[in-house]
Parts: structure tokens; C-alpha cells; sequence
């Protein structure tokens, strides 16, 4: 199972949200990659101005294996921020913050 903190995860995350942009979003049309002290922030633009009700939470994995829908899953599961919006020339960009480095030891108990 894929970690916050994984360099794999990243290239998983980048993955599922250009893989959506050509998908769903009528393709990409831009990718943006930050460093912060928190993270990575990674954002995908594409020509569709629909927000995923995924992007906003909540968002499950099948039940059992359909072939598709697990993106948004992992992607919420990943990441710490997702920020999705419409883009005033049209288009959306979604932009989420996925935490690297050690992630804190669970406490005793």
C-alpha cells in the first residue's frame, strides 16, 4: 500500500491526477510542481470547468474491482490539501499538498 512520505507515492499521485485531466478534464493543460515546508504541492489543470464531487471528499473505493475508481480514493487518502478550482479563461485546476519526509512515530499506548 502506497505512504505519505513515499517517493513512489508522488509519481502514484501525479499519476491519477494527469490521468484524470486526459479522462475526464478534456486534457492537460498545464502541471505545476512546488516544494513547500509541509510537502510537495502538485496542481493539473485541464479544459473542463466540473469540479469531481470526488475532489471534495468523501470518496470510497469500489467495493470490488471494477477496473477504474480508485484515483480519487488514494488521491484523498494521500494527500493533505486539495484545493479544486474553476479558472476565470475556463478550465479547472486542482492542486493538493502531499506531506513528505518521516511521518511522526505513533505514540505508546
Amino acid at each position: 500500500m502506497p505512504r505519505r512520505g513515499d517517493p513512489g507515492t508522488l509519481s502514484l499521485v501525479v499519476s491519477e491526477l494527469v490521468t484524470n485531466a486526459i479522462r475526464h478534464g478534456g486534457g492537460l493543460t498545464g502541471f505545476d510542481v512546488m516544494t513547500t515546508a509541509d510537502g510537495v504541492r502538485i496542481a493539473v489543470h485541464d479544459h473542463s470547468d466540473v469540479i469531481p464531487q470526488a475532489a471534495l471528499g468523501g470518496a470510497d473505493l469500489p467495493p470490488m474491482h471494477q477496473g477504474n475508481g480508485y484515483g480519487w480514493p488514494l488521491v484523498t487518502g494521500l494527500t493533505s490539501r486539495i484545493d479544486a478550482r474553476r479558472r476565470p479563461a475556463g478550465g479547472k485546476t486542482i492542486a493538493v499538498l502531499l506531506p513528505m519526509g518521516d511521518a511522526p512515530a505513533p505514540a505508546d499506548g
